[in-house]
């Protein structure tokens, strides 16, 4: 039997949540395909590979895909992540590979995956919590900048108090934007003549950035979240979304 790691306690909230939006119905074999969906995620193996255990390999990734295009999964992600702190909130993106077989998805979109230096790619754009856990985040090329989905972030917060953000989110422009919500920036100013004295921010308090690098490192030991193999960018969004909801999952019991 392969392993598997989740316990009845912790299945029975991922059921409830999952049955008070009303899109699916309290199956038993709904456990055996949610565990194979994340077995799939820990190990990164193809959807043809998944032990029988879990049942035919078409019946999980099938699942998995109507349950993506439901938003069932972010929904579970979105769900737990409530409980959220938000006195101190930490915004930086990371870049991910995406392998070639995640391309030519027959869609007129770009399904967020971009060129750049390092060939295909698609950047996660994250929001954490004063304890480093995930509140919430956008999917986007590549190449495309940090700062522009920083007001994005920022407009899915509950409550907006104060934004630590490393230098790529240096803007006036988001700092106004931030201010007129009523919140502050502790954001580092680029070298390029600008005052950058130990006077002007709080820099001990930017120290503590390295909490959503953490949350970055956390999820990139799943191998399809740190090599991105799904072409369609709902799907690689559901992905990313189960590897942040087990960062949650020990918070409740």
């Amino acid at each position: 039997m392969p392993r598997t790691i989740l316990t009845d306690s912790r299945w029975e909230l991922l059921l409830k949540t999952m049955k008070s939006t009303g899109r699916i119905y309290d199956k038993s074999e709904h456990r055996m395909t949610f565990e194979g969906i994340l077995y799939r995620m820990r190990t990164g193996i193809p959807w043809r590979d998944l032990p029988s255990e879990f049942g035919e390999w078409s019946t999980v990734y099938r699942r998995f895909n109507l349950w993506s295009k439901k938003g069932l999964l972010n929904h579970l992600f979105n769900h737990l992540s409530k409980m959220a702190d938000f006195e101190w909130v930490f915004l930086d993106g990371s870049i991910v590979r995406a392998h070639r077989y995640s391309t030519g998805a027959a869609s007129c979109a770009t399904e967020q995956i971009g060129k750049s230096r390092g060939g295909n790619t698609t950047k996660i754009h994250l929001a954490v919590d004063s304890g480093g856990l995930p509140i919430c985040f956008d999917l986007s090329e590549g190449q495309r900048n940090d700062i522009v989905h920083a007001e994005s972030l920022v407009e899915q917060l509950d409550k907006i108090n104060t934004i630590i953000c490393d230098k790529g989110y240096d803007s006036k422009a988001f700092r106004d934007f931030v201010r007129r919500k009523g919140g502050r920036t502790v954001i580092a100013k680029r070298n390029c003549g600008q005052d950058i004295s130990k006077d002007t921010m709080d820099w001990c308090l930017y120290k503590y950035r390295h909490l959503v690098e953490n949350a970055f490192a956390k999820i990139k030991h799943y191998r399809p979240i740190s090599s991105r193999y799904d072409k369609l960018e709902r799907n690689y969004a559901s992905m990313v979304s189960l590897a942040f909801m087990l960062m949650w999952l020990p918070m409740y019991f």
